[in-house]
């Protein structure tokens, strides 16, 4: 198994599961982000709101990061699951 690899989410039945419960905390967390811009930028509108509107680009933003996290995230949990010895031979040669 390779990190990455677009084959990694249909090796098994397993795999094909986190898969699809990834992609629903990755659509999660894409939509949180944008509804938290959406509404930190509406808020700039009023003065009065300047502090919520910084708290929700500061959330929008660690949402964003979040991203990337899951993906590493969810390409340790495949290695989880087993396939080490293909691993070693990519690592190795």
């Amino acid at each position: 198994m390779a990190f990455f690899d677009p084959k990694n989410n249909t090796k098994t039945e397993r795999h094909r599961t986190l898969y699809a419960l990834y992609e629903i905390a990755f659509t999660t967390v894409d939509v949180s982000a944008a509804l938290l811009f959406i509404v930190g930028s509406w808020l700039f509108f009023y003065p009065e709101l300047e502090a919520p509107a910084i708290w929700c680009f500061l959330i929008g933003s660690i949402c964003f990061a979040m991203k990337p996290t899951l993906r590493i995230v969810r390409e340790l949990h495949y290695l989880a699951l087993g396939d080490f010895d293909d691993v070693d031979k990519a690592a190795h040669g």
